[in-house]
């Protein structure tokens, strides 16, 4: 029988089905990573219950969500609730024999971006962490999937978690992305088309020509995004552009174990006549850069455009929540989307704080200025990332911009540390969400791929990078 390669994958990892349908199941997981932020309940359960991880090799811990990312980096954490939870953090990884990246650690960063980076995550592979967009690693043929905090304890004492069965859904991008348009327009492109819903109970397979055009880290924005439309997985088949990724980092296979591995990977893809329970179509030649308006990745339009007026939905519901959203965005029914002034400019997270982000920001901001007015703030993704760029002299870039240079985190993405917007702030970010109070109580946040961040700094204004790449 045919079968998708997520099916492929949770097949190769079933212990055994839980209910007569075989939907839910005991899934064998292969990895983790933990944060200083969702893990404290876990470990505290498994204190109280004497019980050891079970496989503590297969875990990985980084400080990632609380740490500040200051030019200057020190062990002090000036929020006293983030102190006491990296101190636990350290404590539970020492006491139960877990690898830890601390914020000193040559190799700290984001979770989602260390762990592709160091080559923790195979083709082929279940990791389940406790964040949500742990979807990331789908780019490399592998089910990422985020789990809550009982999950996170069941998982570390048995290596195996309780797991229901998804419905799958194939997207399909072919055709050609035009000059300037990026992987962050085609994922922002089908949250606004299918809704921030309109994937909930599926796992998503991006195929298509305009994927496989795609670089790896190109493609972890897809995945990274996809839980924005409700997708508890995503994925993309793994090639050689996988393959060549993943040769020779630190902890992927080597020798011969490297080419068994590769043998088996080869496998890894929906067979031709495989059945999806969804199809959804886009086309690269119709997606033009992106920025949202609203307080909900699917509140989005081309850069040209004008905020949506709620006049004209049908939906009460859908009407009731765009009217909020433009109360709280301040905005204007019809109002284009390029006259909006921002005051605040951020390049980061694990959707777009890798090498290849930073050299397309750089690209905009070389030779020019932020304009007066506007605070910009780069944060790489990790200290690797963060000393690549250096080596290229990107950090030089932004900072002859106007850019503050910071040290690796999650930073601005949430409001989880000292990098946080004042009430009314408005900014220009490459993060994933822009919930109300996500970047700080009152924070307005438009969503939008690293060139147009650093777009709207230059502007002062949300702007089309298109404007300043010349064709790339």
């Amino acid at each position: 029988m045919a079968k998708t390669l997520y099916d492929k994958i949770v097949d190769s990892h079933v212990i055994r089905p839980l209910d007569a349908s075989g939907r839910q199941v005991l899934l064998y997981v292969d990895r983790t990573v933990l944060n200083e932020y969702t893990s404290p309940q876990a470990f505290t359960g498994l204190r109280q219950a004497q019980r050891p991880v079970w496989r503590p090799q297969a875990a990985l811990g980084t400080v990632d969500h609380v740490n500040p990312t200051a030019a200057r980096r020190t062990t002090q954490m000036p929020d006293p609730g983030a102190a006491r939870q990296t101190a636990y953090f350290v404590e539970n990884c020492r006491d139960f024999g877990i690898e830890l990246f601390d914020v000193m650690h040559p190799l700290q960063g984001i979770e989602h971006v260390v762990m592709t980076e160091i080559g923790s995550v195979l083709p082929g592979m279940v990791i389940a962490a406790g964040d949500s967009h742990t979807t990331t690693y789908g780019a490399l043929g592998t089910l990422g999937f985020g789990i809550g905090t009982s999950d996170i304890e069941h998982y570390l004492a048995t290596q195996t978690v309780i797991y229901k069965r998804l419905k799958t859904m194939r997207v399909t991008v072919d055709g050609t992305l035009g000059p300037g348009v990026r992987s962050k327009d085609i994922i922002m492109a089908l949250v606004e088309k299918i809704g921030a819903s309109g994937a909930t109970g599926y796992a998503i397979e991006f195929q298509g020509a305009a994927i496989r055009a795609l670089s790896v880290e190109a493609r972890m924005t897809i995945c990274n995004m996809a839980v924005e439309c409700g997708a508890r997985g995503a994925m993309m088949a793994p090639d050689e552009k996988v393959f060549a990724y993943l040769q020779g980092r630190p902890r992927a296979p080597q020798g011969a174990l490297w080419d068994a591995a590769l043998a088996s990977w080869q496998a890894l893809h929906s067979d031709a006549d495989a059945v999806f329970d969804a199809e959804v179509a886009l086309h690269a030649d119709d997606i033009a850069p992106m920025v949202t308006w609203g307080t909900s990745p699917d509140q989005a339009v081309r850069i040209h455009q004008h905020v949506p007026d709620p006049a004209g939905e049908t939906d009460p519901a859908r009407r009731h929540d765009m009217e909020r959203a433009l109360h709280y965005m301040g905005l204007r029914a019809g109002q284009a989307v390029d006259t909006i002034a921002i005051q605040r400019a951020f390049i980061g997270s694990c959707t777009n704080s890798r090498i290849e982000d930073l050299r397309d920001a750089a690209r905009v901001l070389r030779g020019r200025k932020v304009a007066a007015g506007v605070t910009a703030m780069v944060v790489p993704g990790s200290s690797s990332v963060r000393r690549a760029a250096e080596a290229e002299g990107l950090d030089q870039v932004f900072i002859d911009a106007g850019f503050e240079w910071r040290q690796s985190g999650c930073s601005m993405c949430l409001a989880m540390n000292d990098d946080i917007l004042a009430s009314g702030e408005r900014c220009a970010s490459s993060t994933n969400r822009n919930f109300e109070g996500r970047q700080g109580t009152g924070a307005r946040t438009h969503l939008m791929s690293p060139a147009m961040v650093a777009a709207a700094a230059i502007a002062g204004r949300l702007a089309d990078a298109r404007a300043y790449l010349e064709g790339m």
